[in-house]
């Protein structure tokens, strides 16, 4: 009777645990999805390596829901040699997010060492028409500034030369025309004051704060998972003739 009684409650914490571990799955998928519609505009200014970043988010995500529900099934059946696997499961998806994790906190101090110089030299060789100019744009909308450290930062770009300053960067744009962006004094009462660097590098810092404290609160909780599995099948093993 107490060998049930304890069976069961294995049984159940272990169902318990991969309800929780399919629903960190789901919510990876989402944090890789919002990654990808969110931030990417972002990432692409600094690399294209980094750009895959809510790739590897959405394929972990699937891998986890994918491998919660099989850990259902194996706590259900109560077979051993699928609790096992199911364990080695999970210590694939620790070590593989614990990668991900600190090459996360890489990629953040590395944002704080490179984005100054690449930004300033998308500001520099910006032409309007190109995918880091589009994402020049695209921040400056969306973050309602203009420039590296503020609008005076496009007085020696190549672009002013001939056009002046970005039209992204005005407050209204049927109050901005081309001959007022070229000077800069009268430009000063048409654009955003505020500069993009900063103001980036606060949205940037604070999401990967968010996704990278998400992410290794997910791996660790995998180790609770391998020693359920692994109790599991001991137990199941070591009683199966009680169990008959």
């Amino acid at each position: 009777m107490e060998t049930k009684v304890l069976l069961i409650c294995l049984k159940t914490l272990l169902l318990l645990y991969s309800f929780v571990f399919w629903t960190t799955g789901v919510i990876l998928l989402v944090i890789g999805v919002w990654g990808k519609l969110t931030l990417g505009i972002y990432l692409s200014l600094i690399a294209r390596n980094f750009t895959d970043i809510p790739s590897v988010f959405i394929g972990t995500g699937t891998m986890i829901v994918s491998f919660g529900i099989f850990g259902c099934f194996a706590a259900c059946r109560g077979n051993p040699c699928m609790l096992k696997l199911y364990a080695l499961f999970l210590s694939l998806v620790f070590l593989a997010e614990l990668v991900v994790s600190i090459s996360g906190l890489m990629f953040n101090h590395d944002i704080k060492a490179s984005f100054l110089k690449i930004y300033t030299n998308a500001v520099q060789n910006y032409n309007g028409n190109d995918e880091k100019s589009q994402a020049v744009d695209e921040v400056q909308y969306s973050l309602i500034c203009c420039g590296v450290k503020n609008y005076t930062s496009w007085e020696n770009s190549h672009y002013f030369l001939d056009h002046g300053i970005p039209r992204s960067c005005c407050k209204d744009e049927s109050d901005c025309n081309p001959q007022d962006l070229q000077n800069l004094t009268i430009a000063a009462t048409k654009v955003n004051q505020r500069g993009c660097y900063n103001l980036m590098m606060n949205f940037l810092e604070a999401n990967m704060r968010i996704i990278i404290g998400v992410l290794f609160a997910a791996t660790f909780s995998h180790l609770i998972g391998m020693r359920l599995s692994c109790c599991l099948s001991r137990f199941i093993m070591a009683h199966e003739y009680e169990m008959v």
